[in-house]
């Protein structure tokens, strides 16, 4: 028998404790030998919160960075609505220099990003960007590169990430 407190909730948990964390673990090599490539490893979070587990693109864009690193090496790279984290992660292994950004009113999303760069040994800037709401730190960032995997699910967006995108390039879009 189960008693259940004041919440609704089985005495003695809470929502936070009832959500599944797992690791993955993400080679880039020609073998498991960290000779020739790395792993990363990204803590995973099963809430239904966007930016707390791998989604499938970022894997592929992960490899994208690994098989182009030649390109990313001494890069000025900013992953936008970075969540896991993955692909920037990746391009700092490699030599780039990276800021990870999202949301900025989502605070777990940004420190679960500092976390994964602490859990690899792995120098990011970390930044709050909330898509619409710019301010000069935003246009102060300079990429040679921008990554995103999964970023355009809301069609609402889009415009949006186009002004962010050339403004990055030439300067406040209005």
């Amino acid at each position: 028998m189960v008693d259940y407190g004041d919440d609704g909730e089985p005495a003695g948990t809470s929502p936070a404790e009832e959500v599944m964390t797992t690791f993955s673990r993400h080679h880039f090599g020609s073998s498991e030998d960290t000779a020739d490539g790395f792993s990363v490893t990204i803590i995973e979070n099963m809430k239904e919160e966007y930016g707390l587990f791998v989604w499938p693109c970022s894997i592929i864009l992960a490899e994208y960075v690994w098989q182009q690193k030649s390109r990313f090496t001494s890069a000025s790279v900013v992953e936008l609505g970075a969540g896991t984290s993955l692909p920037g992660l990746v391009a700092a292994k490699v030599g780039a220099d990276v800021t990870l950004t999202d949301d900025s009113n989502r605070s777990e999303v940004l420190t679960h990003m500092r976390r994964q760069c602490d859990l690899n040994d792995i120098k990011c800037k970390i930044h709050g960007l909330t898509w619409g709401v710019w301010g000069t730190q935003t246009f102060c960032l300079c990429p040679n590169i921008i990554l995103g995997a999964d970023v355009l699910y809301d069609s609402c967006g889009r415009i949006i990430f186009i002004y962010l995108v050339l403004s990055f390039f030439s300067g406040p879009v209005y």
